[in-house]
């Protein structure tokens, strides 16, 4: 699979994983990865680490995450960024929005 999550010790921070692609191929399985998170869960990392492309889809399912959860969730983070997917976000102006590093 190209999507892992894991929930940290305390509950406080959920790390998704996207490994290889990051388009619509992912939609349903990212939306799961968020869909049940827990009331404790004051984080959400997107972990880029072994990510090589990105499309406009992966974009817009970034924005949806944060809207649905900028109720709960106090941090949205995008880590590990190759340079060019980080290039891609700056672009796109998701520095405002994200923590990206």
């Amino acid at each position: 699979m190209n999507l892992t999550t894991r929930t940290s010790a305390d509950g406080k921070a959920l790390t998704i994983q996207i490994k290889g692609k990051f388009d619509f191929n992912l939609v349903q399985s990212f939306r799961q990865a968020y869909a049940q998170i827990d009331c404790s869960t004051n984080k959400v990392i997107v972990d880029l680490r072994e990510t090589d492309y990105m499309d406009s889809s992966a974009l817009g399912m970034l924005l949806n995450m944060k809207k649905t959860l900028e109720d709960k969730v106090t941090v949205f983070e995008i880590t590990n960024c190759q340079p060019q997917l980080k290039k891609i976000l700056q672009i796109s102006r998701f520095d405002k929005k994200f923590d990206i590093s």
